[in-house]
């Protein structure tokens, strides 16, 4: 193996094959530098990522500094006298401080055929777009973004059912091997460094809520290549022109109504009685078929699987048969 002290930076699930890999094939990995540990779920509990599991459970140093530019970061790094960095998934952009602090510089593995999909989201947005293929390229690092000479790529084509999470977990696979390939032609001289085109670059921005939002005018297989681009965050989801609108129902008290998700006429001039609200809390029935919810969240009639589409299948159903 190249006698190289490395370090590893990566957070995200896409970095921890490479992380094991370069380990678990004998490489000097003296640390792992990954984000703090963050809030998740609805307890809000701090739970490690699975590469800082697996740093510790393998014995290896982890770091987790808030900015990993700023100067006692720097300083932290430094003191492992690294001959090379190797990042995927981490999260945060690399000053050129930082990368001067290793001998060769730093290598990151990213999740397509670059130039195309520069960013954060490069195997939703290729699936978003339609591609049949994609892959996983190794650059040089550099200050700009994914704009580093290309390594090493490797390609596969991407299954017409697959989600982004599943081609996610698979380019992962791919990657790790290819990255320890390219930390041998490094050692041994023989890597060459091929200049992006920057007439073929397209970006892949990162992704938001909005992005699962379905326009069901465009065709179904649009609809369809959403879905599953969405998978497993945003989450496909009806678009807001699909939603009743705030101004149809205005407060009635000081509170917000919404229809109950059971349907019929109520009674006439019955009083309001209380029942079990959305999310557990309690809820008013109205004698005009609407229903107050704690939250302030009004719900549409119909099946929560209108309201919410989380599974491909349910939507590739919707898309076929658009409302």
């Amino acid at each position: 193996m190249p006698p190289f002290r490395i370090i590893v930076l990566g957070t995200g699930d896409f970095a921890l094959p490479t992380f094991n890999h370069l380990v678990d094939s004998g490489c000097q990995v003296v640390a792992l530098v990954t984000q703090p540990d963050r809030p998740q779920g609805r307890k809000r509990e701090l739970i490690p990522s699975l590469i800082k599991q697996s740093a510790q459970a393998k014995g290896i140093a982890v770091e987790q500094p808030e900015n990993v530019n700023a100067p006692e970061a720097l300083a932290l790094i430094a003191a492992y006298a690294p001959d090379l960095l190797v990042t995927a998934a981490y999260g945060q952009i690399l000053s050129p401080e930082l990368l001067g602090l290793s001998r060769l510089g730093g290598i990151n593995l990213h999740g397509s055929i670059l130039p195309k999909y520069r960013g954060a989201a490069p195997v939703a947005r290729a699936i978003e777009r339609g591609e049949s293929e994609t892959g996983v390229t190794v650059i040089r690092m550099t200050p700009r973004i994914d704009a580093g000479g290309m390594l090493a790529f490797a390609r596969t084509p991407i299954d017409p059912a697959e989600t982004a999470g599943e081609l996610e977990d698979r380019l992962a696979l791919v990657g790790a091997p290819l990255v320890l390939q390219t930390i041998q032609a490094i050692a041994d001289g023989t890597a060459e460094v091929l200049p992006q085109s920057k007439s073929k670059v397209t970006k892949a921005p990162k992704l938001s809520k909005d992005d699962g939002w379905i326009d069901w005018t465009l065709p179904s297989q649009t609809v369809h290549n959403l879905v599953r681009a969405m998978q497993p965050w945003p989450l496909a989801d009806l678009a807001p022109t699909h939603r009743p609108s705030p101004a149809d129902h205005p407060p009635v008290g000081g509170r917000r109504w919404s229809r109950s998700a059971w349907p019929g006429p109520r009674s006439a001039g019955r009083p309001p009685r209380r029942r079990g609200g959305r999310g557990g809390g309690p809820a008013l029935d109205r004698p005009d078929g609407w229903q107050e919810t704690v939250p302030g969240r009004r719900i549409p009639p119909g099946p929560s699987s209108l309201r919410r589409l989380h599974g491909s299948e349910s939507l590739a159903r919707q898309a076929a048969n658009p409302p």
